[in-house]
Protein backbone atom coordinates (compact mmCIF):
# COMPACT_ATOMS: atom_id res chain seq x y z
CA UNK A 1 0.00 0.00 0.00
CA UNK A 2 1.47 3.36 -1.02
CA UNK A 3 1.61 6.39 1.24
CA UNK A 4 -1.10 8.02 -0.82
CA UNK A 5 -3.38 4.97 -0.49
CA UNK A 6 -2.84 4.86 3.28
CA UNK A 7 -3.60 8.55 3.53
CA UNK A 8 -6.86 8.15 1.58
CA UNK A 9 -7.76 5.10 3.68
CA UNK A 10 -7.25 7.07 6.92
CA UNK A 11 -9.33 9.94 5.53
CA UNK A 12 -12.13 7.51 4.66
CA UNK A 13 -12.06 5.94 8.14
CA UNK A 14 -12.10 9.37 9.81
CA UNK A 15 -15.01 10.48 7.63
CA UNK A 16 -16.93 7.29 8.45
CA UNK A 17 -16.29 7.80 12.17
CA UNK A 18 -17.50 11.39 11.92
CA UNK A 19 -20.70 10.29 10.18
CA UNK A 20 -21.26 7.63 12.83
CA UNK A 21 -20.77 10.23 15.56
CA UNK A 22 -23.31 12.54 13.98
CA UNK A 23 -25.79 9.68 13.62
CA UNK A 24 -25.39 8.60 17.25
CA UNK A 25 -25.62 12.19 18.46
CA UNK A 26 -28.80 12.90 16.51
CA UNK A 27 -30.38 9.56 17.42
CA UNK A 28 -29.64 9.32 21.11
CA UNK A 29 -28.78 12.76 22.40
CA UNK A 30 -31.87 14.87 21.94
CA UNK A 31 -32.13 18.39 23.34
CA UNK A 32 -35.11 18.98 25.63
CA UNK A 33 -37.97 20.80 23.94
CA UNK A 34 -38.21 24.52 24.66
CA UNK A 35 -40.58 25.61 27.45
CA UNK A 36 -42.93 27.15 24.88
CA UNK A 37 -43.26 23.83 23.05
CA UNK A 38 -44.03 21.94 26.25
CA UNK A 39 -46.69 24.46 27.28
CA UNK A 40 -48.14 24.53 23.78
CA UNK A 41 -48.36 20.74 23.76
CA UNK A 42 -49.96 20.70 27.21
CA UNK A 43 -52.50 23.32 26.20
CA UNK A 44 -53.55 21.82 22.91
CA UNK A 45 -53.17 18.10 23.59
CA UNK A 46 -53.68 17.42 27.28
CA UNK A 47 -56.00 20.03 28.83
CA UNK A 48 -59.14 19.26 26.80
CA UNK A 49 -59.82 22.88 25.86
CA UNK A 50 -63.30 23.73 24.69
CA UNK A 51 -63.74 25.57 21.37
CA UNK A 52 -64.07 28.97 23.07
CA UNK A 53 -60.84 28.43 24.99
CA UNK A 54 -59.07 27.30 21.81
CA UNK A 55 -60.18 30.45 19.98
CA UNK A 56 -59.11 32.76 22.80
CA UNK A 57 -55.74 31.06 23.21
CA UNK A 58 -55.08 31.17 19.46
CA UNK A 59 -55.67 34.94 19.53
CA UNK A 60 -53.30 35.30 22.50
CA UNK A 61 -50.66 33.23 20.71
CA UNK A 62 -51.02 35.27 17.52
CA UNK A 63 -50.47 38.55 19.42
CA UNK A 64 -47.49 37.07 21.24
CA UNK A 65 -45.92 35.80 18.00
CA UNK A 66 -45.89 39.36 16.64
CA UNK A 67 -44.40 40.80 19.85
CA UNK A 68 -41.81 38.04 20.06
CA UNK A 69 -40.74 38.48 16.45
CA UNK A 70 -40.31 42.24 16.93
CA UNK A 71 -38.21 41.75 20.06
CA UNK A 72 -36.09 39.05 18.42
CA UNK A 73 -35.39 41.43 15.54
CA UNK A 74 -34.43 44.08 18.08
CA UNK A 75 -32.07 41.60 19.77
CA UNK A 76 -30.43 40.77 16.43
CA UNK A 77 -29.93 44.48 15.77
CA UNK A 78 -28.50 44.86 19.29
CA UNK A 79 -26.07 42.02 18.60
CA UNK A 80 -24.96 43.74 15.39
CA UNK A 81 -24.40 46.98 17.34
CA UNK A 82 -22.43 45.04 19.95
CA UNK A 83 -20.29 43.46 17.26
CA UNK A 84 -19.62 46.87 15.77
CA UNK A 85 -18.70 48.29 19.18
CA UNK A 86 -16.31 45.40 19.83
CA UNK A 87 -14.75 45.90 16.42
CA UNK A 88 -14.36 49.63 17.09
CA UNK A 89 -13.08 49.49 20.67
CA UNK A 90 -11.23 46.12 20.72
CA UNK A 91 -12.04 45.84 24.41
CA UNK A 92 -14.65 46.53 27.06
CA UNK A 93 -15.21 50.21 26.48
CA UNK A 94 -18.18 52.58 26.77
CA UNK A 95 -19.68 51.60 23.39
CA UNK A 96 -19.50 47.88 24.26
CA UNK A 97 -21.04 48.56 27.68
CA UNK A 98 -23.87 50.60 26.16
CA UNK A 99 -24.55 47.91 23.55
CA UNK A 100 -24.72 45.24 26.26
CA UNK A 101 -27.10 47.35 28.34
CA UNK A 102 -29.32 47.87 25.31
CA UNK A 103 -29.47 44.14 24.53
CA UNK A 104 -30.23 43.36 28.19
CA UNK A 105 -33.16 45.75 28.02
CA UNK A 106 -34.56 43.92 24.98
CA UNK A 107 -33.98 40.53 26.63
CA UNK A 108 -35.81 41.71 29.73
CA UNK A 109 -38.69 42.99 27.62
CA UNK A 110 -38.91 39.62 25.86
CA UNK A 111 -39.05 37.86 29.21
CA UNK A 112 -41.81 40.21 30.38
CA UNK A 113 -43.99 39.75 27.30
CA UNK A 114 -43.43 35.99 27.49
CA UNK A 115 -44.70 35.93 31.07
CA UNK A 116 -47.63 38.20 30.17
CA UNK A 117 -48.42 35.74 27.38
CA UNK A 118 -48.29 32.78 29.79
CA UNK A 119 -50.55 34.53 32.32
CA UNK A 120 -52.99 35.56 29.57
CA UNK A 121 -53.29 31.93 28.47
CA UNK A 122 -53.69 30.83 32.08
CA UNK A 123 -56.57 33.29 32.43
CA UNK A 124 -58.51 31.34 29.80
CA UNK A 125 -58.25 28.05 31.69
CA UNK A 126 -60.69 26.45 34.11
CA UNK A 127 -59.33 25.95 37.68
CA UNK A 128 -58.35 22.28 37.20
CA UNK A 129 -56.65 23.14 33.91
CA UNK A 130 -54.85 26.10 35.49
CA UNK A 131 -53.43 23.84 38.21
CA UNK A 132 -51.90 21.51 35.63
CA UNK A 133 -50.67 24.48 33.62
CA UNK A 134 -49.05 26.04 36.71
CA UNK A 135 -47.31 22.77 37.51
CA UNK A 136 -45.92 22.61 33.96
CA UNK A 137 -44.69 26.22 34.11
CA UNK A 138 -42.96 25.69 37.46
CA UNK A 139 -41.40 22.44 36.25
CA UNK A 140 -40.17 24.08 33.06
CA UNK A 141 -38.60 26.96 34.97
CA UNK A 142 -36.92 24.81 37.60
CA UNK A 143 -35.69 21.78 35.64
CA UNK A 144 -31.93 21.52 35.59
CA UNK A 145 -30.17 21.67 32.25
CA UNK A 146 -28.43 18.44 31.29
Amino acid sequence: MTDRSRFLFVILIAFGAALAGVFVGRSYIVAPPPVESELHQLLHEQLDLDPTQETRIEAIEARFAIQKQALELELRADNARLAQAIQTEHGYGPQVSAAIDRSHKAMGELQKVTLEHIFAMRGVLRPEQATRFDDAVVKALTVEAK
